[in-house]
């Protein structure tokens, strides 16, 4: 099981992935993750709240069967994020061999 600080950042990133590919609203992008990692209503929320905290998603409302439906949508920084996390992986392999080989010995 991974740690949770680590888990939520990858998470993070699995969601701005989503986003980065179309505007999406929340059981929507619990969906689109299913194929990488199952993830809930009540961890996505939070999640969605701190992107957008951090000014790395947008929200907007859509009408919808009658209801108003939240969609996100990934900002310029939102965007910025994901090669950040992906330049970032070598030094996350690094780490990760370093422990493997300890564990090892």
């Amino acid at each position: 099981m991974l740690e949770p600080q680590l888990k939520r950042g990858l998470l993070e990133v699995c969601v701005l992935s989503v986003l980065n590919r179309e505007d999406s609203y929340g059981y929507q992008i619990i969906k689109d993750m299913a194929g990488c990692v199952d993830i809930s209503e009540s961890t996505l929320y939070p999640i969605l709240k701190r992107l957008e905290a951090s000014g790395c998603v947008t929200v907007y409302s859509v009408e919808y069967n009658g209801r108003l439906r939240k969609f996100y949508r990934i900002t310029p920084e939102g965007r910025d994020r994901i090669p950040e996390f992906l330049n970032n992986w070598s030094e996350v392999m690094a780490i990760y061999n370093f422990i493997e080989e300890g564990w090892r010995a």
